[in-house]
């Protein structure tokens, strides 16, 4: 009997390089694996699917039918808040397709197997820093094939990864998640970004792609964190132009405020909303995460709001396995 722990970190996402069906390629995820809060999963060969939550659940007998083998028993850790822009869908299906596979002897084939697991539909960066980490572009999606339906579910590949980069070690990540309602996902989700789609001006597309070409990339290759902040910046306020009518302006609320009021403090650069939000992240170093972390919780509580405030480096490597193996 092989109990397989596998645990990955979180992600944010920065902002698509197009939305428009006028330019030939759709989507081109922007983000960075993160090494906190993680999510943690544990399996076990079992004959049948076990499980202790609906989700959990959903996504072990998905695992099982992919794999092909007889059953799983998994059971969570750790977990990451859902619907609040860290990427929690797609690396709690990961963690249990890996720790399924890793459970029975097997490869877990990620990247081929994503679809099927029913993630990389938009965006790739889940699946990329959950294989490898680091900062991430990804090559989008042929716009012939992603117009404002996608295909059916899982009829997909994961979107090929065009620039990674690990990021200097010293870099922190600020990342306050307001008690707030969560971010859109699912049908919901769907229904939002095909009217974005709709609507997307390609004009900001093109001025994305001179931001991440001629700023960001040789921001991220260089290791300057202002620069690299900076870029980032650029990068959420042009893509929440495009969903300014779907969540009512550039960051969805709560999120606006707390971004106005972060982007003020002198330690902070890059401060933007991941996703669909509320998550509000920034950017810092080692030597003024403590003044970053003061200000963050300033903002909350300024605002009568709870959260939590966290601070992580740059995931520099994958989701991590450990094999226990019962004689």
């Amino acid at each position: 009997m092989t109990t397989a722990t596998v645990s990955a970190g979180a992600r944010l996402h920065f902002g698509f390089q197009n939305l428009s069906l006028a330019r030939r390629r759709l989507y081109g995820g922007i983000g960075v694996g993160l090494e906190r809060p993680r999510v943690t999963v544990t399996a076990e060969p079992a004959s049948t699917v076990e499980a202790s939550d609906s989700l959990l659940e959903q996504y072990a007998r998905r695992a099982v039918d992919v794999l092909d083998v007889r059953g799983t028993d998994v059971a969570l850790e750790e977990r990451l808040p859902r619907h609040v822009g860290l990427g929690s869908g797609t690396q709690l299906a990961l963690t249990v397709l890996a720790a399924t596979a890793r459970a029975h002897g097997l490869e877990p084939r990620i990247r081929e197997l994503a679809p099927a697991m029913g993630r990389g539909g938009r965006s790739g960066i889940g699946v990329a820093t959950f294989e490898d980490g680091g900062f991430v572009v990804d090559a989008g999606h042929p716009t012939s094939r992603f117009t404002t339906e996608p295909p059916a579910e899982g009829d997909w590949t994961v979107p090929p990864v065009v620039a990674r980069h690990d990021l200097p070690e010293k870099w922190r990540f600020l990342i306050v998640v307001p008690d707030a309602d969560p971010g859109r996902s699912g049908e919901n989700e769907d229904a939002s970004m095909r009217a974005v789609v709709e609507r997307a001006d390609p004009a900001v597309a093109d001025e994305l792609a001179g931001v991440v070409t001629r700023k960001l990339l040789p921001a991220a290759a260089e290791g300057r964190l202002e620069a690299f902040g900076e870029a980032v910046a650029e990068i959420g306020r042009k893509n929440g132009a495009w969903y300014a009518d779907a969540q009512g302006g550039v960051f969805r609320p709560p999120a606006g405020e707390l971004v106005a009021t972060l982007e003020d403090c002198p330690v902070l650069t890059g401060v933007g909303q991941s996703s669909w939000g509320p998550v509000v992240y920034g950017l810092t170093d080692a030597d003024h995460a403590t003044e970053a972390r003061d200000a963050a919780q300033d903002a909350l509580e300024d605002r009568g709001l709870g959260g939590e405030v966290v601070l992580s480096a740059a995931a520099t490597g994958g989701a991590t396995v450990a094999l226990e193996t019962e004689r």
